[in-house]
Formats: structure tokens, C-alpha cells, sequence
């Protein structure tokens, strides 16, 4: 015999009013007598027996008198009835939503634990359907569309075919729901700007020793650093957005990165949240493989390459070519000598392709 109990889901639905005809037959009662014992019309007792018209607190208190059972027995029926029909319902309308499945990432929702590894069939697919709606927190594919669609209007794009809105949108509401987990004070500018140089000395240390302190240093500000896996068709290497009036977000993609574009990244988006808070219904979402043409992108860009690397070693870092020489200015700025390899690739002073590359770091931080 099989241990294992499935939960019981009846395909079908049993009105209030098929307990009433028991009784009636118990009784040998027409429909007609029960009626002037209840004091209704035929046709209202009709459409109760048929579960056509809800079953009333006062329709309750009148069978308790016929019947003899309790009102809230009665108000029990009727509400798993409705309960039953509801959800039935709902169920025909999943059916009909499917083709909205179309619209996401489900190969990247199996990967992050999203949904289950296992084939989609097509009688999966409405239980899919449910379990979506309910991660995105809203009641239907045309309720996914009103809010995530006005949301892409206040999306800041730093690449301009960023144009998945169900992969970005995706990727954000995973974002949200780690937010929604974690308690941070109102936003305080002051602390975090001076928060933000402090995590600038964290630039030379492994990502297992800052990891701990840049979020820290973000929280006691009323900054949450959020860390996501990438989702391939964002095309997100970060954002920085509001999920209120008082609490921004920082969220970072980790896939494939190196440190110099980690740190990039990262004081970019601070930027954003120090400088461009005004727009607190703007996204800006940021490439950092790509160009980024917006007046907000080139502040944004200019602020983090000058935190990382000041304005006043320019000159000599146009002249490095060599490991030693690498090596020593980056002893000389306190930062990582792969983010010096970073930064003169994307200058041009050096190519993508070359052993210098060595000195950066890969890495992953993992949320604990």
C-alpha cells in the first residue's frame, strides 16, 4: 500500500443545496413545502439548491430552525462551497493564461529554485502559471502587464536593446523578495556617501573578507545591497532603484564577474542612489559591458572611475604598461591591481586580451 497521501481535490464542487435535498428526502418533503416552511419563493429555494444564490447568515438561522442544524454549520457549507468554486475557477482561467508563460525566464527560474527541474508539460503548465503569479505577487498575466509594464517605463537603460521586460522583470523581483527579508533604517545620504568611502578601502581584500562589511556598511546607511544571479536575457550587470521613498536598493549581478567590474559596478549604482534620488520611481538599469549614453550614465561613470581611481593619478596611469608597473601604482592608489588592469582596458591603453588579466580576481559572494 502506497504511504504516501495525496491531498484531496475534487475536480467537481457540492452546494449547500445537496445537503438540503438529503434532508428533504429524509423527510419526504417537496421543494414546494420547504419553501413555505422557510418562508421563500419556489424559485428562490430553486436557485439556493442549486448553489445559483449565496446562502445568507439569515438563510442559515431559518434552516437551523426547519432543520435543526447549526448556523454555522450551514455558513460552513457555503463557505467551502464557494471556496471550491473559486478555486475551480481559478484553475480554468490558469488554463487560459499559459501563453503568458511564454513571456519568462522559466529555464533560469528552474536554475535559481524559482520553479521545479523537471519538464514543462502542457498539464503542468497551468500549476505553473499559479505558482509565477503568486512570485510576482500579482492576481493575473493582465495585472503582470499593468504594473511591470509601467515599471519599464521608468526603466533607465544603459544598453539600448535591453528589451526583455519578463527576464528583467524577473531578475528584479527576485531582487525584491531578498529585500523584503531584510531590515534597514530610512536612507540617511550623509552616512551612506561616507559609507561608500570606507567600502573603497575594502577594494584590495578577497570577496570572502569584505563581502560581511559592505553590507554592514550599506545597511546601518538604509542602503540594501541585494546579490542575484544573472538571468541571460536581462542583459543586467546592475541596478539601483527604490522601493519606496525611503529605501533604496543596490542589486548586483554576479555572473562571470571580475573584480574590477564588481567594484565598477558597484560605486556606479552608488552613484545613482547619492546623486539621482530625486527620481525615485526611475530603474537604472546598467551594462557594464556596454556604453551608457544618458547624462545620469556619464555622471554616474565619472564618479566611480574617480573614487576608484582619483582624477589626479591620470597622467600616471596613462604611462603603465608592465606587471611591476601595475603592481606599484596600485600600491600607491590602495586599490586592487585588477581594477587598474580594468580601467586601462576600458581607456584603451591596453588590449582585452592579454596576460594582465591574470591579476584580476574572479569571484562569487553568496548572501548568508
Amino acid at each position: 500500500m502506497n504511504s504516501k497521501v495525496e491531498a484531496f481535490s475534487p475536480d467537481w464542487v457540492s452546494p449547500p443545496g445537496d445537503t438540503i435535498l438529503d434532508l428533504m428526502e429524509e423527510r419526504d418533503w417537496s421543494q414546494t413545502e420547504l419553501a413555505n416552511r422557510l418562508g421563500f419563493s419556489s424559485k428562490h429555494l430553486n436557485q439556493l439548491i442549486k448553489g445559483k444564490v449565496s446562502l445568507t447568515y439569515e438563510a442559515a438561522l431559518k434552516l437551523e430552525r426547519v432543520f435543526g442544524s447549526t448556523v454555522s454549520f450551514w455558513m460552513n457549507r457555503e463557505s467551502k462551497y464557494r471556496q471550491q468554486m473559486a478555486k475551480l475557477e481559478a484553475q480554468e482561467m490558469y488554463s487560459k493564461w499559459v501563453d503568458w508563460l511564454d513571456k519568462l525566464p522559466l529555464s533560469d527560474f528552474k536554475r535559481l529554485g524559482v520553479i521545479e527541474d523537471k519538464r514543462i508539460s502542457e498539464k503542468s503548465k497551468p500549476l505553473l502559471v499559479e505558482q509565477l503569479l503568486t512570485f510576482f505577487g500579482v492576481a493575473s498575466p493582465d495585472d503582470w502587464v499593468n504594473h511591470y509594464g509601467s515599471m519599464n517605463l521608468s526603466f533607465r537603460r544603459s544598453k539600448e536593446n535591453q528589451a526583455d521586460v519578463g527576464a528583467i522583470a524577473s531578475w528584479l523581483r527576485l531582487g525584491e523578495k531578498v529585500a523584503e527579508n531584510i531590515f534597514a533604517p530610512k536612507y540617511n545620504r550623509a552616512k551612506f556617501e561616507k559609507a561608500v568611502y570606507k567600502i573603497r578601502e575594502l577594494t584590495v581584500l578577497r570577496s570572502d573578507e569584505f563581502g560581511p562589511i559592505i553590507d554592514e556598511l550599506c545597511l546601518h546607511s538604509g542602503v540594501k545591497l541585494i546579490l542575484v544571479d544573472s538571468i541571460k536575457k536581462a542583459h543586467v550587470s546592475g541596478v539601483a532603484r527604490w522601493l519606496n521613498n525611503h529605501s533604496p536598493i543596490i542589486q548586483l549581478s554576479l555572473y562571470g564577474k571580475t573584480n574590477d567590474k564588481f567594484w565598477f559596478t558597484f560605486f556606479h549604482e552608488a552613484a545613482h542612489i547619492l546623486f539621482h534620488s530625486a527620481e525615485k520611481k526611475a530603474i537604472f538599469l546598467d551594462d557594464m559591458d556596454f556604453n551608457q549614453n544618458s547624462r545620469e550614465e556619464e555622471e554616474a561613470n565619472e564618479w566611480a572611475r574617480n573614487i576608484l581611481i582619483p582624477e589626479s593619478y591620470e597622467l600616471d596611469l596613462k604611462c603603465l604598461k608592465y606587471k611591476t608597473e601595475i603592481l606599484d601604482f596600485s600600491n600607491r592608489v590602495s586599490v586592487h591591481p585588477g581594477i587598474v588592469v580594468g580601467r586601462l582596458q576600458y581607456d584603451g591603453s591596453i588590449n582585452y586580451n592579454t596576460a594582465l588579466n591574470k591579476l584580476k580576481t574572479s569571484f562569487d559572494i553568496s548572501k548568508q
